[in-house]
């Protein structure tokens, strides 16, 4: 008899407990403490990936799951010539198209991608454009300009197919990295299609002259008839090769359905998790690991479709334990399962600056209890640290009141009174440990008489007393910052005459100008370090759900907080760019401070086990 090990060229080891990693594929191993025979199984399944920034329809993609790419499209407002592009967690902007359209196609990869025909009323166009990482360049229209077609292939090597000139076409061009040539016609003309594969062995499949689930195969020179897709649909979204397709989404009705093609015929996998913006998805990568964003109704929503050993579970936010006092303008520090939250405002619409609190509450991961109070009430202070050790300074003690210089630490029991700042002020963003603790910005506000003024100051903390520091390039308040004292961010906030999408980073000496936010945002919250920071909530002429990731160089959006606020805190030492921890703020209609905790919880991969039965 055949054994295993001949087979597979493994023999069956004995584990005390089970495998872990991707070695685990095929191999079949015995659990001596389950008493049990298992093996890792692959599944198919979508998850959520970071959303675009900016909610679009009737795009076009390019790229893979972890370097992908869109551009163009309808927003809200209109025809748009935006370009992201997204690094397998979120979605950062790039370079613009030079031409805004919709319904276009594309092809190529996110360091090299083709984008070519569409829509911008009141024409058809047969523009060509090649992007670079970075830029497009115009370069040599198509044969025959149209819209609602699909592409696939390379910068050098495109493929185009099908779209309407006005009326349905199956025109076929070829594309050399210079200019397009015209090939033999689609089989079946239409429009709204999806494809997938190389200029050489390209893929067509579903469309509108009628909805249709026709696929067509293009051998380099000609097409030919497959098998169809088990549902006719259009406007839906593709990604793979000839030989291992997978499409998905489309309409009518808005559909969730995805199927993989195998060189000769399709069969149905796991659903996308989307309930809208099924239409006009856009795809991009391979069978086993594809991507799929936008979509009509106008979407954001980013999916991830995977083959694998591992389970994978997206990051996303999750409500944690209410606040017992619900605040606004308040502080926090610590970590997710240990958090700290103090100071604030509960407004009310008679009284929109009073009372102010001085509450301190602990967080065990679960639930907040009251804890003792500060010695002075504040609103707007700064605050960093950790749950048994932070650090409270400055904020406005009182409607009417100047702004304080005071400080405060806490030793996990009780606040006692530190030295004050050098300069009081409120709405300073703080990083780091207590005893080496760094302030920035914040505005100074004093009266009678009324005096305000956004402040630039850096101030240092040692345990003891304050001392100043060189000041940031942009005098800011309303800010959000987070990293340590030789290494701090800073991002946002409001920089008169308004709010500011400058970001700057300490390297413990000065201060220097980094990548820009997407979107200019104040009173909203961070965590993490300079070079792995996480953003969340807040306003931008609106309130906001809005999450971002910093990776030290780049802007990309992370998943949404549950319930649009501003003037929030997050944690400090101990809460990071996958462990995080948002509490408290502001939120329309209702005008009070908001009791609600989120917990962010980054994307996490588990191995598939299957126990083998005696059958």
């Amino acid at each position: 008899m055949t054994d295993y090990k001949t087979i597979r060229g493994k023999k069956i080891k004995t584990f005390a407990t089970d495998l872990g990693n991707d070695q685990a594929e095929g191999q079949i191993f015995y659990s001596s403490t389950d008493n049990q025979f298992k093996a890792a199984v692959s599944s198919a399944a979508w998850s959520s990936g970071g959303p675009l920034i900016a909610a679009v329809r009737m795009h076009s993609g390019a790229g893979t799951q972890t370097a992908g790419l869109s551009f163009g499209g309808l927003l809200p407002g209109g025809v748009t010539n935006n370009t992201e592009e997204y690094n397998g967690n979120g979605w950062s902007s790039s370079g613009d198209l030079g031409t805004s359209r919709y319904e276009l196609a594309g092809c190529g990869t996110q360091t090299a991608g083709l984008g070519f025909g569409g829509n911008a009323p009141p024409g058809i166009l047969g523009v060509t454009e090649e992007y670079n990482g970075s830029t497009w360049s115009e370069q040599n229209d198509l044969g025959t300009a149209r819209y609602a077609s699909d592409g696939c292939g390379t910068q050098t090597a495109g493929l185009v197919f099908g779209g309407t000139t006005g009326s349905v076409t199956g025109k076929t061009e070829e594309y050399d990295g210079t200019s397009w040539s015209e090939q033999n016609d689609l089989g079946t003309a239409r429009y709204h299609l999806a494809g997938c594969g190389t200029q050489t062995a390209g893929l067509a499949f579903g469309g509108e002259t009628g909805i249709t689930g026709a696929t067509e195969e293009y051998n380099g020179t000609s097409w030919t008839a497959s098998n169809a897709l088990n549902t006719a649909r259009k406007d839906l979204g593709g990604a793979g090769i000839q030989t291992a397709a997978l499409g998905f989404g489309g309409t009518p009705p808005g559909t969730s359905k995805t199927e993989q093609y195998d060189g000769t015929s399709w069969s149905e996998t796991s659903d996308m998790a989307r309930t809208n913006g099924q239409r006009d998805v856009e795809g991009c990568g391979t069978r086993p690991a594809a991507l799929a964003f936008g979509g009509d109704p106008t979407s954001s929503l980013t999916e991830e479709f995977n083959i694998t050993v591992n389970t994978v579970t997206a990051g996303a936010w999750s409500s944690g334990g209410n606040l017992n006092t619900g605040r606004t303008g308040l502080a926090g520090a610590g970590s997710q399962t240990a958090a700290l939250a103090f100071g604030g405002t509960v407004a009310t619409p008679s009284t929109p600056q009073n009372p102010y609190k001085n509450e301190s509450e602990e967080y065990n991961g679960t639930s907040w209890t009251e804890g003792n109070n500060l010695n002075q009430a504040r609103s707007s202070p700064g605050g960093n640290g950790t749950q048994t050790a932070a650090l409270a300074y400055g904020g406005l003690p009182g409607s009417g009141q100047s702004a304080t210089a005071n400080s405060e630490e806490y030793n996990g029991t009780s606040w006692s009174e530190g030295n004050n700042l050098n300069t009081a002020s409120y709405t300073r963003v703080g990083a780091g440990p207590q005893t080496a603790s760094i302030a920035m910005g914040g505005a100074t506000y004093t009266t009678p008489p009324s005096s305000f003024a956004v402040n630039d100051f850096v101030e240092y903390y040692d345990g003891t007393s304050w001392s100043e520091q060189n000041d940031m390039n942009t005098a800011r308040y309303i800010a959000a910052g987070c990293g340590t004292q030789t290494a701090g961010l800073v991002s946002g906030g409001n920089a008169p005459p308004g709010t500011t999408a400058i970001v700057e980073e300490w390297d413990g000496t000065s201060w220097s100008e980094v990548n820009d936010l997407p979107t200019a945002v104040q009173q909203h919250a961070m965590s993490g370090t300079q070079t792995a920071a996480l953003q969340a909530g807040g306003s931008t002429g609106s309130l906001t759900t809005i999450a971002l990731n910093y990776d030290g160089t780049n802007w990309s959006t992370a998943p949404s907080i549950a319930t649009a606020r501003s003037a929030l805190a997050g944690g400090d030492i101990g809460a990071t760019q996958t462990s995080s921890i948002v509490f408290g703020g502001h939120i329309t209609p209702n005008p009070s401070g908001y009791q609600q905790t989120e917990e962010f919880t980054g994307e996490t991969t588990a191995l598939n086990l299957k126990t083998i039965t005696d059958s």
